[in-house]
């Protein structure tokens, strides 16, 4: 019998090859756009100038992304409680329910960058602008995710729980908010990477710091590796944020259907040694 960790690694290795067959392919891509001069170096860096500057700079990149990462996550942070705190109220509160939807509604259309200035006229050029962008942005998935989750529960598992002397909040702890956090942990991953969008949006419109700033200064002097290098930077956060979520939903939720498949994988491939 192989070890279990052999096995872990292994499908590690058989889910990450076919996104780093992709990255490698985009980069070759792109180093063939740069070589052959089909656009001008100063519009689309080389990926050699890019990462160069990346390794170069890497002290002052450092400072910024941990202004945007800081700014990202306080306002996934908020935005995660309190939307499961709304959706809860929503789902036990027809009343709440038919009041908030609306307005939840209205204030997801409203593009975000359009009432960004407001918050940095009304809060200044500190971190709290950019919070408040994150958490509008993160916000609604996780409103409606977790909405959709608590109403997913299935009928016969609440009336089994009300005849056996459940109240609401023993049902709620034990049946309710167990079988919804698949689609709460749904909605968390869209929301971690809409509060990186948000916090560089609340950059762009007014900082002196920050991964927004940096691309905003780079486009202002034409920097264009400097540019890319931010990109790739903000790319990277959203994506390390989104793998953290994704471990922990692993961690917490071995059960659920979404996670069966890769263990009944493992262990056909363990029968089968």
């Amino acid at each position: 019998m192989k070890p279990v960790s052999g096995d872990r690694w292994r499908g590690v290795a058989e889910r990450s090859w076919r996104p780093a067959a992709l990255l490698a392919a985009c980069l070759v891509i792109w180093h063939l756009i740069t070589v052959t001069g089909l656009v001008e170096a100063y519009l689309v860096p080389s990926p050699a100038r890019t990462f160069d500057l990346l390794v170069d700079k890497w002290s002052y990149l450092w400072g910024h992304t941990w202004v945007t990462t800081y700014e990202t996550i306080l306002g996934f942070v908020i935005a995660g409680v309190l939307g499961v705190l709304v959706a809860v109220a929503m789902v036990y509160s027809r009343t709440v329910e038919s009041t908030a939807y609306p307005i939840l509604l209205f204030a997801q259309v409203i593009p975000k960058i359009a009432i960004a200035p407001l918050f940095v006229v009304w809060l200044g050029f500190g971190f709290e602008p950019k919070v408040i962008v994150a958490v509008l942005m993160a916000f609604f998935p996780v409103v409606i995710s977790t909405v959709t989750g608590l109403k997913s529960v299935d009928a016969e598992m609440l009336e089994l729980a009300a005849t056996m002397g459940g109240g609401p909040v023993k049902t709620f702890v034990k049946i309710r908010f167990p079988a919804a956090l698949p689609h709460l942990f749904a909605g968390l991953k869209v929301a971690v990477t809409l509060a990186v969008t948000g916090a560089v949006v609340g950059e762009f419109v007014g900082s002196n710091e920050g991964l927004g700033y940096v691309i905003l200064q780079a486009n202002g002097n034409m920097d264009t590796p400097m540019l890319f290098a931010g990109l790739i930077v903000i790319s990277v956060v959203g994506i390390l944020l989104f793998l953290l979520l994704d471990l922990a939903e692993q961690l917490m939720l071995p059960w659920h259907s979404s996670r069966r498949g890769a263990a009944v994988t493992t262990l056909l491939a363990k029968g089968g040694t």
